[in-house]
């Protein structure tokens, strides 16, 4: 069970909690909060993020990038189907059922709060299918993941606790979609001659590393501006700007982007890059709580 489990790269799956914990976190912010609901839909992202990692090993074996993948503890795949301890076939049932049943969760809230959310769940069901085979050849796919497993999680979580969307929560995702976006990207950083040979179109690789860490930088900045600006202009929201702490991690993981011809600045940027993605999102909804009840 061991090595199915190391599969799902779970280290990587706090993601989707804090997105949970977000999103429901925005439902409170306005008066909704159903403790059931949030708990199916979140577990219901967990099973999505799981067939995301699960079918991108799949791929990227059956391209031959994981032969030429410089593994780093934050890219470069979950190392099981190269160590020949999961075949092929079981990797790629374990996503696909992982996404059937995600896609059931997903059916069973469009029928009980309505079909206003169908749309969501198709456009993110396409972002994870047509991802590793589609969207990574075109160019600057990243879009994929900021959206896929950003900002959409976020507005699901609230839409099944309030029963409608809403500008002030597709305003309060946006964040969650920049940092998702920037996940993906510095990540993508040591597999750039890896990609190449699965004819991959990342922004490392068609921009180059010294351009798409710039871009990086910009989207990290944007993504703090974004929550000062929310704090500014909505009323209570001010707690928000707890998210402005993570400002120092955010530092180191520009510092790592910007010098990612060296790995050993590299690797300690995509560490702290994590922090700001995971603890950035929890104050965040950590503000959203403190702004309700204060």
């Amino acid at each position: 069970m061991k090595k199915w489990f190391m599969e799902t790269r779970p280290q990587f799956l706090l993601l989707s909690v804090v997105l949970t914990f977000l999103g429901t976190s925005l439902a409170w912010f306005d008066g909704y909060f159903n403790l059931g609901r949030a708990l199916l839909a979140g577990f219901g992202l967990v099973l999505t993020h799981i067939s995301v990692n699960t079918l991108n090993d799949y791929f990227d074996f059956k391209s031959g990038i994981d032969k030429k993948t410089v593994r780093t503890p934050f890219s470069g795949g979950s190392g099981i189907l190269p160590a020949g301890l999961l075949t092929p076939v079981q990797v790629f049932w374990l996503g696909t059922i992982s996404l059937l049943l995600a896609a059931a969760i997903g059916i069973y809230f469009v029928i009980v709060t309505g079909w206003q959310l169908l749309p969501l769940l198709v456009i993110a069901a396409l972002c994870i299918i047509l991802y590793s085979p589609l969207i990574l050849k075109t160019p600057y796919p990243e879009w994929a993941a900021g959206l896929g497993l950003g900002t959409l999680p976020v507005l699901g979580l609230y839409y099944v606790q309030t029963g409608n969307f809403t500008l002030h929560a597709v305003l309060a995702s946006i964040p969650s979609g920049i940092l998702v976006y920037n996940l993906l990207l510095l990540n993508e950083f040591p597999d750039v001659e890896a990609d190449k040979i699965g004819n991959r179109k990342t922004l490392p690789i068609t921009a180059g590393l010294k351009q798409a860490g710039r871009v990086y930088s910009v989207m990290m900045l944007v993504m703090y501006l974004w929550i000062i600006v929310l704090a500014c202009l909505i009323p209570g929201h001010g707690f928000i700007l707890i998210g402005l702490l993570t400002l120092p991690f955010a530092v180191k993981a520009i510092r790592g982007a910007l010098r990612s011809h060296d790995i050993s600045k590299l690797v300690p940027g995509m560490a702290n890059n994590v922090m700001v993605v995971l603890i950035t999102q929890l104050l965040i909804g950590i503000g959203f709580i403190l702004g309700k009840i204060i």
